[in-house]
C-alpha cells in the first residue's frame, strides 16, 4: 500500500480518513486488501498511534474497512457507496424518486397538505419594496436594549434556567401578562388562567386539538386569516364562514346557521384583514347566541396595541360572563415574529387541559426568551417601545394612505385604515378575476403586493389587496405605491 497522501485540510485523522476514503472509492485500494496495523502505518506516516486509530475507527463505522478477529484489517468487501449506488438504481427503475409523495401519511397529513397555504409562503428576495403583511420593520426592534437584557440574564444564569419549565411558562411573565391585559384590554384574569406558547399560531393549533373532532363545525368570519382556517381544517373541521360588514359579523347569519357549531374564531377589536371593528351590541348578541348554542369562541387579538385614534377597544373577553372566550395575544406585532412568544387567557375549566395539550406538544415555550421579555416588561422598556413603533407606524399608514390617495384617486378604496398594520386597497372597477394579473405586475417592477383572495372562503367582491407597510419606511412605501400604479397603467 502506498503511504497515504494529505491535503493540509483541517486535523490530521481527518486528512488521513479521506485519503484512504478516496483510495477506496478510486479503486487503488482494492477491497479484500489488507492495510497496516495501525502501530506500522502510524511509524511510516510519523504520527501518533491515536490518530491513526481515530482514522480507522471512522472507515470501520463508515463501512469502508472491516476488522477481522486475529486477522487484521481489511478493505469491506462492498463499500457504502456502492450499495447507495444500487439503491438508486432500483428507485430509478422502479420510477421512484426522493422527492415522490409519501407513503402512509395520516388524514391530518393529507388535510394538512391539501389545505391553504398562503400565509407560510417565504417571502421573494428578488423584490425590492415588499408590502407583505407581519415582516417586522428591524430598525423599530429594540436590539440594544433586548441584547443587554439577554447579557445580563446569562450572566445570571443559574440551575433552574436550565432545566424544564412550567408549559405554562414563566410565572413571573405570566403575572406581567395579567397586568398588561388587564390595564390595557379590560381583562380580568389571574397568572393561572394565562399559558404561554409559540406564538399565535401555536395557541390555535392548541385550542383546536382541545376542542375539534373530525366533521365538527367552526364558525369562522369571511374573510378571514388563512392560518387559522389552516389549523382547524387540518383536524377535520367543516368551516361555516359568514359574512362580515364595517362592524364586524353579519349576526343575522349566525342566528339562522342551522348545525350546531363546536368553536367560533372571531378578530372583534380588528376584524383581519377587513380591520373592521365589532360594535359593542353585536358583541353582546355573539356571546348571548354563544351561550345559548353552546360554543366556546376564540378571539384573536393579534394587533390591538396599535390604533392611530383613541384608546383600544376592550376585548369581548371582557364581557365574558360564562367562561367561554378563549383569548389569544401576542408579541409577534410588537416585538418580532422570530421571537415566537404568544399567550392564551383560558376559562378555569379549560386551563388543565390547555396545560396539558402544550406539554404534549412542545413541553414548554423557552424559558430564557420568556425571562428576557419579563424584565424587558418590567423595566418599562416594553411600554417605551411600544409608544415609539405606534408613533412610527402611524408615521408610514399617513405615507400610505396619502400615496395611495395621489396614485389612485377616486378608483380605489382603502379599508382597515385606523389601526393596525395592513391596509385592504378595493379597485372599484376591476373584478376579482384580474388580481393576480395586478399582482404580478407589480412583481415584474419588483413591487410586492399580496392577493385578497386567500382570506376568502369563495371569491372577493372585487379586485383587492393586502398591504402590510410596518417592514418599510415612508419612503419606501410612497415609492412602491408609485411603482404599482405604474405598473397598472
Amino acid at each position: 500500500m502506498m503511504l497515504p497522501s494529505l491535503d493540509r485540510q483541517g486535523s490530521l485523522y481527518t486528512q488521513l480518513y479521506r485519503s484512504i476514503r478516496s483510495a477506496i472509492l478510486a479503486r487503488t485500494l482494492l477491497p479484500e486488501h489488507r492495510l497496516p496495523s495501525t502501530r506500522d502505518l502510524a511509524a511510516e506516516m510519523g504520527m501518533s498511534r491515536n490518530t491513526v486509530l481515530q482514522a480507522y475507527e471512522q472507515l470501520l463505522a463508515e463501512g469502508y474497512i472491516e476488522s477481522r478477529l486475529g486477522a487484521g484489517t481489511y478493505v469491506a468487501a462492498h463499500s457504502p457507496d456502492e450499495a447507495l449506488a444500487v439503491r438508486k438504481e432500483v428507485a430509478r427503475r422502479a420510477g421512484e424518486s426522493p422527492r415522490s409523495s409519501p407513503r402512509h401519511l395520516s388524514e391530518y397529513a393529507r388535510r394538512v397538505l391539501g389545505a391553504e397555504s398562503a400565509s407560510l409562503k417565504p417571502a421573494d428576495p428578488k423584490l425590492r419594496i415588499d408590502f407583505r403583511y407581519g415582516a417586522p420593520n428591524l430598525q423599530d426592534f429594540p436590539a440594544d436594549e433586548w441584547r443587554a437584557l439577554t447579557a445580563q440574564r446569562l450572566r445570571r444564569l443559574n440551575k433552574a434556567s436550565l432545566m424544564y419549565a412550567e408549559p405554562a411558562g414563566y410565572l413571573p411573565l405570566r403575572e406581567a401578562i395579567v397586568r398588561y391585559v388587564r390595564e390595557h384590554r379590560g381583562i380580568t384574569c389571574s397568572a393561572a388562567d394565562v399559558i404561554v406558547v409559540n406564538g399565535s399560531q401555536q395557541a390555535l393549533d392548541i385550542v383546536a386539538r382541545a376542542l375539534v373532532d373530525p366533521g365538527d363545525r367552526v364558525l369562522m368570519e369571511n374573510p378571514t386569516y388563512p392560518g387559522a382556517r389552516t389549523a382547524f381544517q387540518a383536524l377535520g373541521a367543516k368551516i361555516e364562514a359568514v359574512p362580515v360588514d364595517g362592524e364586524g359579523l353579519d349576526m343575522q347569519r349566525v342566528l339562522r346557521i342551522q348545525h350546531r357549531v363546536k368553536l367560533a374564531y372571531v378578530t372583534p377589536s380588528h376584524q383581519f384583514p377587513t380591520g373592521g371593528v365589532m360594535m359593542l351590541s353585536r358583541r353582546l348578541a355573539f356571546l348571548h347566541w354563544a351561550h345559548g348554542s353552546q360554543a366556546y369562541v376564540i378571539e384573536d387579538d393579534y394587533d390591538s396595541e396599535y390604533r392611530y385614534s383613541g384608546r383600544p377597544i376592550e376585548a369581548i373577553q371582557s364581557l365574558d360572563t360564562f367562561g367561554q372566550v378563549i383569548y389569544l395575544g401576542t408579541f409577534s406585532k410588537i416585538l418580532a415574529p422570530s421571537l415566537r412568544l404568544g399567550y392564551i387567557i383560558a376559562p378555569p375549566a379549560l386551563t388543565a387541559t390547555l396545560q396539558r395539550i402544550k406539554a404534549v406538544t412542545d413541553r414548554h415555550t423557552s424559558l430564557v426568551g420568556q425571562e428576557v421579555l419579563t424584565e424587558f416588561i418590567k423595566s418599562g422598556q416594553f411600554e417605551r417601545h411600544m409608544r415609539r413603533s405606534r408613533t412610527r407606524n402611524a408615521a408610514r399608514r399617513r405615507a400610505l394612505l396619502k400615496a395611495l390617495d395621489k396614485a389612485f384617486g377616486d378608483t380605489v378604496s382603502v379599508q382597515g385604515e385606523n389601526a393596525g398594520l395592513h391596509v385592504l386597497l378595493w379597485f372599484r372597477d376591476r373584478p376579482a378575476s384580474q388580481i393576480d394579473d395586478i399582482v404580478q405586475r407589480a412583481a415584474g417592477k419588483g413591487i410586492g403586493v399580496y392577493s385578497i383572495a386567500p382570506y376568502y372562503s369563495g371569491t372577493p367582491p372585487r379586485a383587492g389587496l393586502l398591504l402590510g407597510y410596518g417592514s418599510l419606511d415612508e419612503v419606501e412605501v410612497v415609492a412602491g405605491i408609485n411603482a404599482l400604479a405604474q405598473a397598472l397603467r
